[in-house]
């Protein structure tokens, strides 16, 4: 009987361990509301947990088939693991209220020179914290890497960096996975990001 008592425990504390800071929006560090437009901080919470992606196949930010690649092989290595669902939406929608979730550019229009990729939202969901449309655009000849690809979805997910995360964590803490800051500087998503994630969704 014992013995039973402490396999629970030994469970319990091995799951608040992973998740070292709460780095899901909103924080204490944060506003509560989700913000629009290019350029806007803090990232917000997708809208459910059913996520529906587009690539750009046309266009200005259309994705070279690397770059497509690249981004299949993050959310299948990340996150579809978790409690996300990640599904490909053939033929987007962009207006109304469902709106395609997350929508990947390849670009460098309105990126500062110091920034290699961003996240906004395009449209509030139905919280204040969440949104029903993201876009990810990062810049192309060879910056569309799996680190920031990894990096750039947890923002379309709500995921920050450590300087919004309660407790503070330096933005290049390895414990934030590939949520670090330069976003080059790690591949994977990590048992913290993880943990938050599936905690909220």
């Amino acid at each position: 009987m014992v013995a039973m008592a402490l396999v629970p425990l030994m469970v319990a504390v091995g799951v608040a361990w992973a998740a070292v800071t709460d780095n899901m929006f909103p924080t204490e560090s944060t506003g509560s509301s989700c913000v629009i437009g290019f350029g806007s901080h803090p990232p917000c919470q997708t809208d459910n947990r059913e996520v529906y992606f587009y690539m750009d196949s046309s266009g200005e930010y259309k994705l070279e088939s690397e770059d497509r690649s690249t981004v299949n092989d993050a959310i299948d290595g990340e996150y579809r693991p978790t409690d996300l669902a990640f599904h490909y939406d053939s033929s987007p929608v962009f207006e109304g209220s469902a709106e395609t979730d997350i929508i990947y550019q390849e670009g460098s229009t309105g990126l500062p020179d110091s920034v290699a990729g961003r996240t906004w939202c395009n449209a509030r969901g139905g919280e204040r914290y969440n949104c029903d449309q993201q876009y990810i655009r990062i810049r192309g000849n060879g910056g569309y890497i799996y680190a920031r690809v990894c990096h750039e979805t947890g923002h379309a997910v709500g995921l920050q960096h450590g300087d919004y995360a309660i407790p503070w964590l330096n933005k290049t803490d390895s414990r934030l996975g590939c949520m670090v800051t330069p976003s080059a500087g790690h591949n994977h998503l990590g048992d913290n990001n993880r943990e938050n994630i599936d905690g909220t969704y």
